[in-house]
């Protein structure tokens, strides 16, 4: 419920505090006094859409406040959000707003913390509910119908909707994963067959060793010299340990050395290591000699290993060609298409399965659709049979109203498409909304709308209608103004109006009217609360003042002045009737 409403620098407000009660509360004055600001103010401190238009001229800066009473959900959500509650579970919205040298910025707080549009958003939801004429736009809007017809019918529709919701979601993900799948298939196969093609030959060429091209390499050279290595072997083992041309050895010569070397060595200790040194040479020249003889002997000409190296080599620069450049490239190559070969063949899942999902996703979304589409007939029943009895008080005792529903495709909502069907008068045939309801109409139709709700809205939502009887009189004026004050037993109805008949019924009655006042002329561009100086200059200003008419002959005579225009004794003597009614109907309550 909204306790307190804080204004500062607000269009044409300069500073307003306003204590509303529960029941209904009315705003009235001369069109043009400055009502429908009151209601903007309430828009803006919940989240609504700011301009600097907004801001009272010559100032910088304006604030909007409104004091709200949380119910238990409400006060559970905030503490969820980590806002602290006040004093007697008080919920305090604030925005201010300030003209920055570029732009305007705007600040939202919910007791103190600052909050984003989202969330206030959110809150907003919780607290209040505006209905206005300008509203019968919204309400052509088929997914508006709809997400009203839902709503009416509660809990158990709103979660088979959020079952819906989950299913199309599962169907929409399986229909993705075939449509992608059927779309790549092709490229699939196409790179399945490369894969599997370089695969082959890979695998064929067996490769292990990235050492092998150049260890090939080196035995196919070794092997096509042959027979010039056996040639040179034999001449170094020749040279090194037995000569067949009668020249010594190089064996021999260091055996003489040796021989040399010892004899010295009896007279001169010295020459020993110089002799052990030769000694180690003899023994490692007559190995040498011995090796490079057993090398020769083991050498052969072998024209078919010559061969199989040959082709070896070839498939091994083949590969590195293509697969390269190194064979070490070539072999880690191989070993990322057995990788992607196994995504391609053995990983995910198939065509078939895909479609079966599909399927199975698509006939489940079929059959959560059809019981929504049932529990949406059975609310729809209950919405006309309920409609058209709050209707018929409001001057539209034959009127007719239908709620449709045809089949569409499936989507998160559902598989159908609603369509709300009126007919105002006798004779005439059921049409669209849109087609059918003139203003006055519209304004009765939103009003019963609202009292369908009203069973099933939040207590604590407070109900604002702003101008709901433009565009109707006399009975009909009468019938609203009973609606509005059924609904204010239930909720804190905050209503602007033009209507004597709705104005008599409120429990709490506000007069809004402009003022033209002298204020001072400051230097600065901000208000302020400096006592006014001989040096400042004075203007006039228009200002919207706001009067609770807690006296009985002050609200009979703006009840006087909404009825006649003037406070001629036949207008007070009316506005007298229609307070003495009023008292009587409340304690009939």
């Amino acid at each position: 419920m909204l306790q307190t409403l804080r204004i500062r620098n607000f269009a044409l407000i300069d500073s307003l505090e306003l204590d509303l009660g529960a029941g209904l509360n009315v705003l009235t004055g001369e069109t043009g006094a400055g009502k429908s600001i009151i209601l903007d103010a309430i828009d803006i401190a919940l989240g609504g859409k700011v301009s600097s238009r907004l801001i009272r001229t010559g100032n910088k800066r304006a604030m909007v406040e409104a004091t709200f009473t949380a119910d238990p959900a409400t006060a559970a959500w905030l503490k969820e959000q980590e806002i602290d509650l006040m004093d007697e579970e008080l919920v305090i919205c604030s925005r201010d707003l300030a003209i920055a040298p570029s732009s305007l910025r705007s600040r939202s707080r919910v007791n103190g913390v600052l909050v984003n549009r989202k969330f206030m958003d959110r809150l907003r939801s919780r607290l209040v509910e505006i209905t206005a004429q300008g509203q019968t736009v919204q309400l052509m809007i088929p997914t508006l119908q709809r997400n009203l017809l839902d709503l009416y019918g509660g809990e158990e529709l709103l979660q088979q909707r959020e079952i819906v919701a989950r299913a199309y979601e599962i169907c929409s993900q399986a229909e993705q994963a075939l449509t992608k799948r059927r779309s790549s298939e092709q490229q699939r196969l196409q790179r399945l067959d490369l894969i599997e093609y370089q695969t082959k030959e890979l695998s064929a060429a067996n490769l292990s060793d990235p050492d092998e091209l150049e260890q090939q390499l080196s035995e196919r050279e070794m092997l096509s010299h042959v027979v010039e290595l056996q040639k040179l072997s034999y001449q170094v083992y020749q040279l090194l340990y037995q000569n067949d041309t009668g020249e010594p050895a190089a064996a021999d010569l260091l055996g003489q050395v040796e021989s040399l070397l010892t004899e010295m060595a009896e007279y001169d200790k010295k020459i020993e290591p110089i002799l052990e040194v030769v000694k180690t040479a003899v023994t490692q020249v007559v190995e040498a000699g011995q090796q490079i003889n057993g090398y020769g002997d083991r050498l052969e000409v072998d024209p078919d290993r010559l061969a199989e190296v040959e082709e070896r080599v070839r498939i091994l620069k083949q590969i590195c060609r293509k697969y390269g450049p190194t064979l070490a490239d070539a072999i880690a190559h191989y070993e990322k298409l057995q990788i992607e070969l196994a995504e391609l063949t053995d990983s995910g899942q198939s065509l078939e399965e895909l479609e079966q999902e599909y399927q199975k996703a698509s006939e489940k979304l079929t059959q959560e659709c059809h019981q929504l589409t049932k529990l949406r007939h059975v609310a729809a029943q209950k919405l006309e049979a309920q409609l058209i009895a709050e209707l018929k008080p409001l001057a539209m005792s034959k009127v007719q109203f239908q709620c449709r529903l045809t089949d569409c495709q499936p989507t998160a909502m559902g598989a159908d498409t609603v369509t709300y069907y009126f007919s105002p008068n006798p004779g005439e045939p059921l049409q669209p909304l849109s087609a059918i309801a003139s203003g006055g109409e519209m304004s009765r139709f939103l009003l019963a709308l609202k009292a369908c709700f009203s069973q099933t809205d939040d207590y604590w939502v407070t109900l604002i209608f702003d101008e709901i009887d433009a565009g109707v009189s006399g009975k009909v004026a009468q019938a609203i103004a009973e609606k509005l004050h059924q609904l204010s037993q239930q909720h804190q109805v905050l209503c602007v109006t033009h209507q004597p008949l709705i104005a008599a019924l409120a429990d709490v009655h506000f007069r809004v009217d402009k003022q033209i006042v002298d204020q001072p002329l400051l230097n600065n561009s901000e208000q302020t609360s400096q006592p006014q100086t001989p040096d400042e200059v004075s203007e006039l200003r228009t200002v919207v003042r706001v009067t609770n008419l807690h006296d009985l002959n002050r609200r009979r005579e703006e009840l006087a002045e909404l009825a006649g225009g003037h406070s001629a004794n036949e207008a007070r003597a009316f506005a007298e009737s229609l307070l003495s009614q009023a008292a009587h109907r409340r304690q009939k309550k």
